[in-house]
């Protein structure tokens, strides 16, 4: 008697019934089960090899695929939740990474844009400074990124690490971790890493591109939460009072500004203003001074640069404010013109440069082409 036959689904052919497979409503013969199925690795149902969620080693159902995993943020390797590491930092738990990546992120190359290791305080004071340079034009490399690792890094410290920055062309982010004004100076070997980043054809100022931006933290401004806020109310005042000067200092157009460091708008008072920052005002994270951190403001005016003293002198100014806005009262800040603070500022290299961008005291010096 004549063997019942089918024809499969898939690929046309007439195949015996008892080699009749069906799957998802068609008759598939073994060949095209095995090329055109797969087994989820969770759940151990077969769906088709083109739903496979997974990848060709892992793959998966929609269902397992939403609920038990998900992808590293560095390496976009498919990993388990179960085996997902997190930073100390990332309470939401937004951000995984492989177990490799997460024992080589920070020590080696550019970290993806959401990677921030625990910080690592450096040298003794109240202030802390975290410098944000972007360097563009010379390739996201990682193996340069790695030689500003090594130059930064010497003696076992890990002073930065870098980051990817979407707002750059072909670059990246150097980011510090936190260091007092003197480390910055003294220990941090700034020269090196800004003669390093412009023999590989890295610019900054000129790019167009790049930012400087400066972190500090919060509780340098007061013990309490009140003393805190008013501090950083009278900042914000300086920074509409003075507006024109630091717009000067910052090396930005008014309209780079607007898409990058925006205005929160001049009030009488600094109470007022910084409740009209609380209420939404400004720019969110890309306002002038970014107050969206937990831990820190970030001032975000300054353009990027790879000299060195303009960037020392950069620390030096928001030293400067910070200092001026914490000892004075508000009535001191509003009357204190700029020729005051400006005559007020000693430090050689925050001289230099407010004598080069014709901010000091009516005293003008060349000074030498930004990088």
């Amino acid at each position: 008697m004549k063997e019942e036959t089918f024809v499969c689904d898939h690929c046309g052919e007439e195949h015996p019934l008892s080699k009749c497979h069906t799957f998802d409503g068609q008759d598939l013969c073994p060949r095209c089960l095995e090329e055109e199925t797969v087994l989820c690795s969770w759940c151990g149902e077969t769906i088709w090899r083109s739903d496979n969620a997974g990848t060709e080693d892992t793959p998966l159902c929609d269902t397992c695929r939403e609920d038990n995993y998900t992808t590293c943020t560095r390496c976009g390797r498919l990993i388990a939740n179960e085996d997902a590491c997190y930073y100390w930092d990332d309470e939401d738990g937004d951000y995984p990474y492989c177990s490799h990546c997460f024992g080589e992120a920070g020590t080696h190359g550019i970290n993806a844009y959401h990677y921030k290791p625990k910080p690592i305080f450096y040298g003794e004071a109240q202030r802390f400074f975290g410098v944000e340079l972007e360097i563009d034009g010379a390739g996201e490399d990682d193996n340069k990124a790695e030689r500003i690792i090594e130059i930064a890094n010497m003696n076992g410290l890990e002073h930065v690490y870098c980051k990817h920055d979407g707002s750059l062309n072909d670059g990246f982010e150097i980011v510090t971790h936190p260091m007092t004004l003197k480390y910055h100076q003294q220990e941090m070997p700034w020269k090196s890493v800004l003669a390093e980043a412009i023999r590989m054809g890295y610019t900054s100022h000129q790019a167009n591109t790049c930012g400087l931006h400066v972190h500090v933290n919060r509780d340098s401004f007061g013990k309490t939460e009140a003393e805190q806020e008013a501090c950083i109310a009278r900042i914000l005042y300086f920074f509409e009072r003075h507006w024109e000067e630091l717009l000067k200092f910052s090396r930005r157009s008014q309209r780079q500004l607007e898409r990058w460091a925006t205005r929160y708008g001049y009030k009488e008072q600094p109470q007022e203003i910084l409740d009209h920052a609380k209420k939404g005002g400004g720019g969110g994270r890309y306002s002038s001074v970014n107050l969206l951190n937990e831990d820190t403001i970030e001032f975000r005016i300054f353009r990027g640069t790879l000299k060195y003293n303009t960037l020392i002198a950069t620390l030096q100014l928001v030293e400067r404010i910070c200092s001026v806005a914490t000892v004075m009262s508000d009535d001191q800040l509003k009357n204190m013109p700029w020729t005051t603070f400006a005559a007020g500022c000693t430090s050689p290299e925050l001289v230099q440069y407010l004598k080069e961008r014709r901010l000091y005291v009516n005293e003008v010096t060349e000074g030498e082409e930004e990088v």
